[in-house]
């Protein structure tokens, strides 16, 4: 069994779309409902990269949406994490070697978890932004030990 954490606060998320079928953005959306309710877990999505501590981003990225991603990113607070959710964000999917793909979403931002899966489930998404989570907690933990 693995070790218990507590996490010391609620964990804000925001998501991008870079223009996928959709099937991950609506597990995203099942993560947030009644069955699975993340909210429990203290797991909010937000409407601005400003209040977010984790981009969650979807779908393989089209050349004219990679400076909007590199812009969403750099707006987000330190210390920050990205989670890319399914296949098309991981390696391009469907849509590797298209002509109009930036490539993977690496290529563009730094990527923190991959979740894996045409579309991944939501047990899996929440996997995934609780290793955000973990990261960003530790990351906390070395800023606090530098200010001492």
């Amino acid at each position: 069994m693995g070790k218990l954490t507590n996490f010391k606060r609620s964990l804000w998320v925001f998501h991008a779309s870079g223009g996928s079928c959709n099937a991950c953005d609506i597990e995203i959306v099942a993560v947030l409902t009644p069955r699975y309710d993340a909210e429990r877990f203290g797991i909010k999505l937000v409407g601005s990269p400003r209040h977010a501590d984790v981009l969650l981003v979807t779908g393989a990225i089209p050349r004219d949406f990679a400076d909007k991603l590199r812009r969403i990113y750099e707006q987000m607070p330190d210390p920050k994490a990205v989670v890319v959710i399914g296949n098309c964000g991981t390696t391009g999917g469907v849509f590797y070697d298209s002509y109009n793909i930036a490539g993977p979403i690496d290529e563009v931002i730094p990527v923190d978890v991959y979740v894996p899966g045409c579309p991944p489930r939501p047990e899996a998404i929440i996997d995934g932004i609780v290793k955000a989570w973990l990261k960003i907690e530790k990351l906390e933990k070395e800023l606090e030990g530098k200010e001492k």
